[in-house]
């Protein structure tokens, strides 16, 4: 393109470090493409009729093309059809709407990196007692498969007892106050599995609001995680890279603006990350390594 092509972003919400990352990783590549970004990113967090709204604002707006994680499925297929009508490409991100054609879909797999988690609390726990679940925001579309991850590596643990789940909407307080009085129900509890990071920390801000402590799993691989691996106040955290998916997002929007052809869906690995192996990722955002392009790996 003949000028700096713009691009719109949608993250869900400003309360959650991972996509605090993904803007991060957002405004990373667009600069070394000479790219410009303007971020559309609800007040309050996952809000419907925000980011309806915010879309419209976008469609106003034109932009050369959008970076999009919609906080519903289906419900915003209207806005999200008005840009594809209106020609302008769309890259979908973390989650896609489901029906609305794009240029690709950049996530990772969420069953894979709940199970693994899973699997990681219930071997250090010994394969047996009692386990709480945290799952996700009901209506994101990562909540289902992490939820059927939690629950297929539970089975396959023949020792472990699921006592008791709830929703903590991917944020820290709601999952505080929804954990704590599972936990004063069972006060034998071997281990929590929580879908996010910021859930995971919440938990173990309702474990010591209650004096109490069991190993706490997570989903992200925030840096607030790093730093509470390296403490000991969670156990492990599983890869979910929301920057290094923001930064192929972004790439593959610009890259197909230049007429190349991209891949239909990017999915970054899953990996289990510790206190062993979290040296790593002890980098803030701005100082993480970027992602290679597919192509180029």
């Amino acid at each position: 393109m003949a000028s700096a092509p713009r691009l719109a972003v949608f993250t869900k919400n400003l309360t959650n470090p991972a996509y605090a990352g993904a803007r991060t990783g957002a405004e990373r590549t667009a600069a070394r493409f000479g790219a410009k970004v303007d971020h559309y990113v609800p007040e309050a967090p996952d809000d419907l009729e925000q980011q309806r709204a915010l879309i419209r604002d976008a469609l106003r707006a034109r932009p050369d093309a959008v970076v999009l994680s919609p906080v519903d499925p289906t419900a915003l297929n209207g806005e999200i059809g008005g840009l594809v009508e209106a020609g302008i490409p769309i890259v979908f991100l973390v989650s896609r709407a489901e029906g609305i054609p794009c240029v690709s879909y950049v996530s990772g797999d969420d069953y894979r990196l709940a199970y693994d988690i899973a699997g990681y609390l219930f071997d250090h726990i010994g394969r047996r007692g009692k386990v709480l679940l945290v799952d996700g925001h009901p209506v994101s579309t990562t909540t289902g498969p992490r939820a059927r991850g939690f629950r297929d590596a539970a089975r396959q643990h023949h020792g472990i007892t699921v006592a008791g789940a709830c929703h903590g909407d991917y944020q820290r307080a709601p999952a505080e106050k929804a954990v704590s009085p599972l936990l004063q129900a069972h006060p034998d509890v071997a281990g929590v599995a929580t879908a996010n990071d910021v859930m995971a920390l919440g938990v173990v801000d309702a474990m010591a609001a209650l004096g109490r402590h069991a190993p706490v799993v997570g989903v992200n691989a925030i840096p607030e995680a790093i730093k509470a691996l390296q403490q000991g106040t969670l156990l492990a955290t599983s890869a979910f890279n929301a920057m290094a998916m923001a930064c192929l997002a972004t790439e593959a929007a610009i890259r197909h603006l230049r007429g190349e052809t991209i891949p239909a869906e990017i999915m970054l690995p899953t990996e289990v990350v510790h206190a062993g192996n979290c040296a790593a990722w002890d980098l803030p955002y701005e100082e993480r390594p970027l992602p290679e392009w597919p192509g180029n790996r």
